[in-house]
């Protein structure tokens, strides 16, 4: 099982919407939102690009925004991790 947790940027939810979305994707197991992290459960990975796109919200108002984090890695094998990083939220 690999997990995508994707810490959201200050003063920003994630929609209804998107996790309706995603949950609609028949390689997604299961979504967690917890605080301001967004866990997403893959049953596994093969070698096709995938593209999972989250619709976020502004609910308060944040100066200087700093980049959050996005963690992928294999539920059984944690010390395998890959991090990003995402500053910005398009429209």
């Amino acid at each position: 099982m690999v997990i995508i947790e994707v810490s959201l940027l200050s003063g920003f939810v994630v929609t209804s919407r998107s996790r309706i979305s995603l949950e609609n994707r028949t390689i997604v197991k299961k979504i967690e939102v917890k605080a301001n992290v967004v866990y997403i459960y893959l049953e596994k990975l093969n070698d096709e690009s995938q593209t999972f796109v989250l619709q976020l919200e502004q609910v308060i108002q944040v100066k200087n925004l700093k980049p959050a984090n996005i963690k992928i890695y294999d539920y059984y094998q944690p010390g395998r991790l890959q991090i990003s990083y995402y500053s910005g939220v398009g429209s």
